[in-house]
């Protein structure tokens, strides 16, 4: 009769949970410890099931496929950029139960379009940065849910499942990936609901920085975790930034389906090698805006080199058990762990 019960109360849990659309990937509310389930749409679950299985995923290398979502990330950006597309904002903020108040503007009749309101700004002092005058405390770079693992060997183990992941095909150098080649590896995963402008985990000076044309692959767990090299495959942008307590740290901010740009800030693109401006230093400071995504989901993965920093102990746990942390920008994420060159 027990056994009965349990089984029946599972079933009716599952059945709450369909009904509240609470159907994506285990996460854990890093603030309260809550245990629960991504809101996402049913349909969207189904396809990505549907897709990303060993049966059927050689669908997702056809270039047939790979035309299909680059016309679907076209035509979602040109008509999120419409004007009457604000009528699409409140019904979005109302079923993610999106708090305006941490946002500016924080009306929703100030925005031009569903895109504006998409690339929103959070009000100054919402997202504390964590330690700001100690550079050797690294911070969240996102509003998302994020893993870390303390080597590329685990992340590919454990989470980031592509058939040939590595640094170097992320960033198509094997020369310039040799400092991360099996470093630690944080795994950020923005949602559509998400604060989508996206901020530096250090204090460093900017070496360098990369565009990469690619495919739009969706970034779910479900995708991440098939044999399809998503992260590697879709359209990003990288850079790279030069620190003491940290050494080198590479930033990747990753597209994903319906993200029409990855777009750097300014003061990054600005050391572009061969440009006709004079060559400056440029300093990222921690917690600083970097960049920004369009409208849909994305990801952005962050390397350390070997050795150089300690993951906190509860990010580490939770990702050994492959949930992720739902985080704030500019929570603490961890800390070096070699002295100052």
């Amino acid at each position: 009769m027990q056994y009965a019960h349990a089984v029946v109360d599972y079933g009716l849990q599952n059945a709450k949970l369909v009904q509240q659309r609470q159907v994506g990937w285990l996460t854990k509310n890093r603030k309260t410890g809550e245990l629960v389930r991504e809101q996402m749409p049913l349909m969207k679950k189904a396809r990505m099931l549907l897709l990303f299985n060993p049966v059927t995923e050689w669908v997702d290398r056809t270039h047939l496929f790979r035309y299909f979502l680059h016309e679907k990330t076209d035509h979602s950006k040109s008509k999120e950029e419409d004007p009457r597309s604000r009528e699409q904002i409140k019904a979005f903020v109302d079923y993610y139960k999106i708090d305006m108040s941490q946002f500016e503007p924080s009306d929703l009749n100030a925005y031009k379009s569903f895109q504006d309101f998409f690339i929103r700004h959070l009000k100054p002092g919402t997202r504390p940065i964590a330690f700001p005058d100690d550079p050797s405390i690294a911070v969240c770079v996102a509003d998302c849910r994020m893993v870390v693992y303390d080597t590329v060997d685990d992340a590919h183990k454990l989470w980031i499942k592509g058939r040939n992941f590595s640094i170097a095909q992320l960033i198509q150098d094997k020369v310039a990936a040799r400092p991360w080649a099996n470093g630690a590896v944080a795994s950020f995963r923005l949602s559509p609901q998400d604060y989508h402008r996206y901020h530096s985990p250090v204090r460093g000076l900017v070496r360098w920085w990369k565009e990469l044309d690619g495919d739009y692959y969706s970034v779910d767990p479900i995708c991440i975790r098939s044999d399809i090299d998503v992260l590697a495959a879709n359209a990003r942008s990288a850079f790279c930034l030069s620190t003491k307590e940290f050494g080198d740290v590479l930033f990747v901010a990753i597209g994903a389906l319906e993200v029409g740009t990855v777009t750097l800030s300014p003061k990054i693109t600005s050391v572009l090698p061969g440009s006709q401006a004079p060559r400056q230093e440029v300093v990222i400071e921690k917690g600083e805006e970097v960049g920004f995504f369009e409208f849909g989901g994305s990801s952005i993965v962050v390397a350390f080199e070997p050795g150089r920093i300690r993951f906190d102990e509860d990010l580490k746990e939770a990702s050994r058990d492959l949930i992720e942390i739902d985080v704030e920008m500019g929570m603490q994420i961890g800390r070096e762990t070699a002295p100052n060159l």
